[in-house]
């Protein structure tokens, strides 16, 4: 029940490109003991879009972006680095800089 409220509050109060990271940090196990695991390749965009609740195109712009400032890279699976996690929790504001859907 936690985990459905949590998607809830998340889906109602935090960008596309907000839930895209959380979502990438979950799939990667960040916060369960252990090392992050890489999360393999044959989830399309279109399935994390799916996920997330906007479109394919969004997800491509936000994994590009992500890359660019290296918090992820991928080569066949993909990787998230602990920068994803400090800037989602610090609220950097280059994660949200070039994203329109996040303006109020």
């Amino acid at each position: 029940n936690s985990r459905v409220e949590e998607d809830l509050i998340d889906q109602l109060f935090n960008s596309s490109e907000k839930r895209l990271a959380r979502l990438l940090l979950l799939l990667a196990h960040f916060g369960k003991e252990g090392r992050p695991q890489p999360i393999l390749l044959d989830m399309s965009q279109e399935t994390l879009a799916e996920m997330i609740g906007t479109t394919r195109s969004r997800v491509s712009y936000f994994m590009n972006k992500f890359r660019k400032l290296g918090l992820i890279s991928y080569n066949g699976k993909i990787e998230v680095h602990n920068s994803l996690l400090n800037a989602v929790l610090h609220e950097k504001p280059e994660i949200v800089r070039d994203d329109p859907s996040s303006k109020v």
